[in-house]
């Protein structure tokens, strides 16, 4: 889980290099764009993660509320 955060960390300061560095308006909302595609998808894969490793040790319905959470924040 701490890989994939380090990983987006890391996209993340990429993209705000890239946009310092082009110094664009347009390009810059391009590049964020693509980085309100990465966000979620980070988030959806660490739950996932966390749930997979935990998957034995916590009960089912409680399993069942933490995705029901995530899909909320989604909503």
């Amino acid at each position: 889980m701490a890989a994939v955060r380090v990983l987006s960390s890391m996209i993340e300061l990429t993209a705000a290099v890239l946009m310092l560095k082009l110094n664009r308006v347009d390009t810059a909302l391009k590049i964020n764009a693509t980085l309100a595609l990465v966000g979620p998808t980070v988030m959806l894969t660490v739950t996932a993660l966390g749930l997979w490793g935990l998957a034995g040790e916590i009960p089912p319905v409680k399993r069942l509320a933490i995705i029901l959470g995530v899909g909320c924040i989604f909503y």
